[in-house]
């Protein structure tokens, strides 16, 4: 039997309180579509998480700012619920924008700090709109574990604070970046490369690995490790948005001390190749495997 697809909220209350009557844990993989194996990798590790997993199929209009790519967004929902069954799947909610933004709808959720600068400098508003449609999914799911990715790392910390501020009862589980075996990281959006634009895209994941080779060395002044992802950002074609080092649990910047040598630092980049807008990142002394220039 193929995976069942919910579009209404109505019709998905009733199958989750039939699941909270049997006391059945829920793991839920928030996507907007367009599923690859980095989502499946997501739903594997739902699937030992919870004794149901649902996947949302949902491109949120409120975290696309005017001149980004909602209406060419991919959509193929036979394909994701295909992709979402294969990785374990137990129900697919597909819903309508009327669905999760009823008529009249107002309600935003500003996260403040955690949502400025990286993405957030460059697309004002779209926290907000991530905040507030997973405030939803968490509202409607809980209680329930939730998997997101890494590679959209400060998305991942916004979503923490949120769940923490706002008290919904959920767990939050973040599963590392899901890499093609040349090193790109896994994203909907590869589908929009060219040859040539994927080529340069590679530097980024290069850029990633020069750093982490140079802190694994012993590097550890920030400035140094910037500069080696640097050096192999600027020997490719693409439009560099940002490369900062961050703390990795407060996303504040990263400040070498002695006192505290068990700090965690990231390394987040953002970059077009073409029209293409990707991001990326590593955190130093954990991602090894990354390959180098």
């Amino acid at each position: 039997m193929s995976l069942p697809v919910f579009a209404l909220v109505e019709d998905l209350r009733a199958e989750l309180a039939a699941w909270r009557r049997q006391e059945r844990r829920l793991a839920v993989v928030p996507t907007m579509g367009a599923l690859h194996a980095g989502h499946q990798a997501l739903v594997r590790r739902a699937r030992e998480l919870g004794d149901e997993v649902v996947v949302t199929i949902f491109v949120n209009p409120t975290q696309f700012g005017p001149s980004e790519d909602f209406a060419k967004y991919p959509r193929n929902l036979e394909a994701d619920r295909r992709l979402a069954e294969e990785a374990g799947a137990t129900l697919l909610f597909a819903p309508e924008a009327r669905e999760i933004y009823p008529a009249g709808d107002q309600t935003r959720v500003s996260v403040g700090a955690l949502a400025e600068g990286l993405c957030g400098a460059s697309r004002p508003g779209h926290f907000t709109g991530v905040a507030t449609v997973v405030s939803k999914f968490f509202a409607l799911f809980a209680p329930a574990t939730f998997v997101f990715g890494q590679k959209d790392y400060q998305q991942l910390k916004v979503l923490e604070r949120v769940a923490q501020d706002l008290l919904f009862p959920v767990t939050i589980e973040g599963h590392p970046v899901v890499r093609e075996a040349d090193g790109l990281a896994q994203s909907s959006r590869n589908v929009y490369l060219s040859a040539r634009e994927r080529t340069a895209a590679l530097g980024i994941s290069k850029a990633l690995a020069s750093t982490q080779a140079a802190f694994l060395a012993g590097e550890r002044a920030p400035e140094t490790l910037l500069e080696a992802a640097l050096r192999v950002l600027g020997s490719h074609e693409l439009a560099v948005e940002y490369v900062e080092l961050r703390d990795a649990d407060t996303l504040g910047p990263a400040v070498a001390s002695k006192n505290e040598p068990s700090k965690k630092w990231i390394l987040l980049v953002a970059a077009r190749s073409g029209s293409t807008r990707l991001i990326d990142n590593t955190i130093l002394g954990h991602d090894p495997a990354l390959r180098g220039p």
